[in-house]
């Protein structure tokens, strides 16, 4: 992909209403009861998401969207994500890179989620802190996180975290509705965003660092999203009500817009992760890279 694309400030569009998609001279138009009701430039969007039962669209749209690198995000009964579409390759050297990722030393593997890992906590302390709540406990934590957190600091984080942040009674469930069914959502868009920068980098999404899952098509995805996490939790914990609404959505949704920063740089988040994530694919052949990760601004 061009690398201008990539600067580009991309736009996130959810439809949540019953619309025809088509695509149109580079554009993709949405009409609702045969009325055209606007359009947009595929070159512009960076996550489509698609939140109602009666959305058609024309093949044209999705090859439209894989030529730019456009997530589109299905929604099911519930408005909840449940499917992704991203193109097969992204990046002239898809192969090379796969090859990489396939060969990376046990060790480098390792390191890398080490740091991951320590981003993690790093993060979760900083929403505490956000949120005038006590973060000590885990700002302790990320200096002892080994290679490999081969003793499992993300899960002894995690269990300080969730009710330092909602609670003692609060329980992290995601077959559950209310608060747990809005972190679903933006753990899902985050998801998605990160699984989009990976194929735009090259990188298969499936052959993850830490994360194994047969039956799981994102495991890499699910690696590097981890230090994201505590962004949505901040935001979920910020709204006024714990339901899946539009203005609930939007909030979660403007994530992807904030700006943040990035090797000392005020950047739009998903410029960030893009460069982020170049960072990642030298890490892999690079065993001196030291992983820069963005920041909340």
């Amino acid at each position: 992909m061009p690398l201008g694309l990539w600067q580009m400030i991309k736009r996130t569009l959810e439809i949540s209403h019953p619309s025809y998609l088509k695509s149109h001279q580079g554009q993709l138009v949405i009409e609702q009861n045969h009325q055209t009701v606007g359009q947009v430039a595929f070159e512009d969007l960076g996550v489509l998401i698609l939140a109602h039962p009666q959305i058609t669209l024309t093949q044209s749209v999705l090859a439209a969207c894989a030529q730019v690198n456009c997530a589109i995000i299905h929604c099911d009964h519930r408005h909840m994500p449940s499917s992704l579409t991203l193109p097969l390759a992204a990046h002239t050297l898809h192969s090379k890179i796969i090859q990489q990722q396939i060969q990376i030393t046990p060790v480098r593997r390792k390191q890398i989620w080490q740091q991951i890992v320590r981003e993690k906590i790093v993060q979760q302390a900083q929403t505490l802190q956000n949120l005038n709540k006590d973060s000590q406990a885990l700002t302790r934590m990320v200096s002892l996180v080994q290679s490999g957190d081969k003793t499992n600091l993300e899960a002894q984080a995690a269990q300080k975290y969730w009710p330092l942040l909602l609670g003692k009674d609060f329980r992290r469930d995601s077959e559950m509705e209310g608060i747990n069914s809005l972190l679903n959502y933006g753990y899902a868009v985050i998801r998605a965003t990160v699984a989009r920068a990976l194929v735009g980098t090259g990188f298969h999404p499936a052959i993850g660092l830490n994360h194994s899952n047969q039956y799981n098509a994102y495991c890499l995805a699910d690696d590097v999203m981890e230090p994201f996490r505590p962004w949505i939790d901040q935001h979920v914990v910020g709204l006024e009500s714990d339901q899946i609404n539009q203005q609930n959505k939007a909030i979660l949704l403007s994530q992807l817009n904030q700006t943040v920063v990035y090797q000392q740089k005020s950047q739009p988040f998903l410029v960030a992760l893009s460069l982020f994530v170049a960072q990642l694919k030298s890490a892999y052949s690079d065993s001196e890279v030291v992983l820069t990760f963005p920041r909340r601004d």
